[in-house]
């Protein structure tokens, strides 16, 4: 069990040393393509769409529609929604 919470630890701490990493992760609402991400965040689609795929290999996001190569959609797993809600708790108390 510590095992788990040194790792939600060290993944809440690699999204904040990133600040694209943390704006595009506040930015997910729900299943959503990169472009809308994108056009949201106010980053790049080329940003947006490597930031998701880094997500998607620390299994924080998935893509609901792999298979596709246009139109792909993304959601945040609950760790993540987790987390980004911490994140939104912090701001608003800053």
């Amino acid at each position: 069990m510590a095992k788990k919470s040194e790792t939600d630890i060290e993944l809440l701490s690699w999204i904040k040393r990133g600040k694209q990493r943390k704006d595009i992760l506040m930015y997910i609402d729900g299943p959503e393509t990169p472009t809308e991400i994108s056009k949201k965040s106010g980053y790049s689609l080329n940003h947006t769409s490597r930031i998701l795929g880094e997500f998607r290999k620390k299994g924080i996001a998935k893509c609901l529609n792999p298979k596709q190569k246009t139109g792909r959609l993304y959601e945040l797993k609950p760790k993540a929604k987790v987390i980004r809600d911490k994140l939104k708790e912090e701001k608003k108390r800053s």
